[in-house]
């Protein structure tokens, strides 16, 4: 079964600040998007990575991109979950529905490419997929609309999401429109295969799959990304 990638890059990044989407950003070298990509594409087994994109982007033509990447675009939608429904409807004829697809935030340019491999060993016999994410470690509060603290939460079992999510095509393709006929706010993947009554495996990701999200990420990224420069040049020579 080929391997196949959806990156939702619709999005224009309002906290970030400024007039230029954050996945247009420059980042070491690159912008954030052309550097995910770049290390999606890593990934073996890969068949494609559609990204889905905001049907009046003005910047992804600028993307100096090498030609032989397996990319496609599509229209993205207003919503994330609707910019991955729109991919998969784009999927129909290139994949199969026992097909794995990962779904992988524009803006996590550091995601480690052995993490992506040991969630899908994790998940290559499981019912529904999963998703990598990291344990919560810091105290939780919970405010009230002011910004005072309401209520101090237990942290055990307590999960931070992140991507990529990888589900089988045909059941997020399923739980998506599921959700959307039950006009119910979804944020991730994950959520909409919960909807449906599944239980997604939670996979333990490194600290370092950042995503960008306000402008100090992005030194922080870039930190990260010359760290890991400098572990992988380590270990090969």
């Amino acid at each position: 079964m080929a391997l196949w990638v959806i990156v939702p890059a619709a999005g224009v990044g309002a906290r970030m600040g400024g007039t230029t989407p954050k996945q247009y950003l420059p980042l070491a070298g690159h912008t954030v998007l052309a550097q995910t990509l770049l290390r999606l594409a890593q990934l073996p087994g890969l068949g494609r990575i559609l990204v889905a994109l905001h049907p009046e982007d003005p910047c992804w033509h600028a993307q100096t991109l090498p030609a032989q990447l397996p990319l496609s675009t599509c229209a993205g939608g207003r919503e994330r979950s609707d910019s991955v429904l729109h991919a998969l409807h784009a999927l129909q004829g290139m994949a199969d529905d026992q097909d794995w697809v990962l779904v992988h935030d524009a803006v996590r340019p550091c995601v480690r490419l052995a993490d992506i491999e040991r969630l899908l060993q994790a998940i290559a016999t499981h019912p529904c997929g999963g998703l990598l994410a990291v344990p919560v470690s810091s105290t939780l509060k919970r405010s009230n609309a002011v910004g005072d603290i309401v209520a101090t939460l237990p942290r055990d079992h307590v999960w931070q999401a992140a991507t990529p999510q990888a589900f089988r095509v045909g059941a997020l393709r399923q739980a998506l429109q599921e959700a959307v006929r039950a006009a119910v706010p979804i944020t991730d993947e994950a959520a909409a295969m919960e909807l449906a009554g599944h239980a997604p495996r939670l996979v333990r990701g490194s600290g370092d799959n950042i995503k960008i999200t306000y402008p100090e990420d992005l030194l922080l990224a870039e930190l990260i990304l010359a760290a890991q420069q400098r572990e992988s040049a380590s270990a090969a020579g």
